[in-house]
This record gives C-alpha cells, sequence and structure tokens, in this order.
C-alpha cells in the first residue's frame, strides 16, 4: 500500500484505553504495516526467497552445471569457455542485486525496530508514572496507619521524573 503523505500514530501514552499486551501488540502492527510501501513488500519477498536454502541449491547446480557444460573434456562445445567470462558476469550481476536487497532489508529491519523502541519507551514512562502513584498510595497507608518511616529514598522515588530533563542530558552528552 502506498501512501503519499506520511501521518505519525499517536504516542501509546496519550491513549485513552487501557493499556494491556494485546493492544501494544496491535499498536505495533499497525505501525509495521503502516509504514510498509510497495517497495517494502518487494524487498521483503525478495529477501525471503533469496534467503532460503532453495535459493542456495538451485545457485550451485547452475554453477556446477555451467561448468561442466562449458569444459570441453565432458564432449560439450563450450560457449562460455574457461576462465569463464560469462559465468563471471552473471555472478557478479547476481551478488550485486543480493548486496542491495539485503542492505533495503537492513533498513526495514531498522525501521522497525525503531518503532519498537518507541512503543517500549511509551510503556516505561506510563509504568514509571503507575509505579510513582503506587508508591506515594504506600506512603499515604504507612502514614494513615501511623508506620511512616524517614526514608529520604522513598521521598526521592515518590518524585515525578522529568522526562524532559533527561532528554536535555542526553543531547549534552553527545
Amino acid at each position: 500500500m502506498f501512501f503519499s503523505k506520511k501521518q505519525t500514530p499517536e504516542p501509546i501514552s496519550e491513549q485513552k484505553q487501557k493499556i494491556t499486551r494485546q493492544v501494544l501488540n496491535e499498536v505495533l502492527r499497525s505501525q509495521i504495516k503502516f509504514e510498509k510501501t510497495w517497495m517494502d513488500e518487494i524487498a521483503d519477498f525478495c529477501t525471503s526467497v533469496f534467503g532460503s536454502v532453495w535459493f542456495l541449491l538451485i545457485n550451485a547446480l547452475l554453477f556446477v552445471g555451467w561448468i561442466i557444460i562449458n569444459i570441453p573434456e565432458f564432449g560439450f562445445v563450450p560457449f562460455d569457455p574457461f576462465p569463464f567470462g560469462l559465468l563471471t558476469m552473471a555472478v557478479s550481476l547476481e551478488a550485486i542485486f543480493l548486496s542491495i536487497i539485503v542492505l533495503i532489508s537492513q533498513n526495514r529491519q531498522s525501521k522497525i525496530a525503531d518503532i519498537r523502541q518507541r512503543v517500549n519507551f511509551e510503556v516505561d514512562v506510563r509504568a514509571e508514572d503507575e509505579i510513582t502513584k503506587i508508591l506515594k498510595m504506600l506512603s499515604e497507608i504507612q502514614e494513615h496507619l501511623g508506620i511512616r518511616k524517614k526514608d529520604s529514598e522513598l521521598n526521592r522515588m515518590e518524585k515525578k521524573i522529568d522526562i524532559s530533563d533527561i532528554q536535555k542530558k542526553v543531547e549534552a552528552s553527545e
């Protein structure tokens, strides 16, 4: 499917639905399918075909057959005599196309990894918020029961993490 205008999906942390494993899987799959162009489809197909054992066996048989047919000792009239210049050219062209297909496939996998990383980040941010809320609730329960101890680490953990501050620190370290 070809899209002329790229749309960015809404971050998970801003969605109003309950985050479950099923919802996360569906969001991830839809983003991967959404960003897949017809060229990606062709590259994925080529990668699956050319990355198979059958392709390797067919190539090996073709090369062996080519060499046998072009060696006069086997009784054939060679159309590509030793050192097999035509075969060398064909194999070189095949290697060029296969390496390009591998690079395209790697780029696609990199895009998928980026999407997964975004999803993981969104889940981590959401989990951080939930854990902070739980810590605050536990602190309030302790206080209500009169078993509150002074704990500076707990006080630090109850504070919400400033993501923009973390981003600034990461960008400054680069």
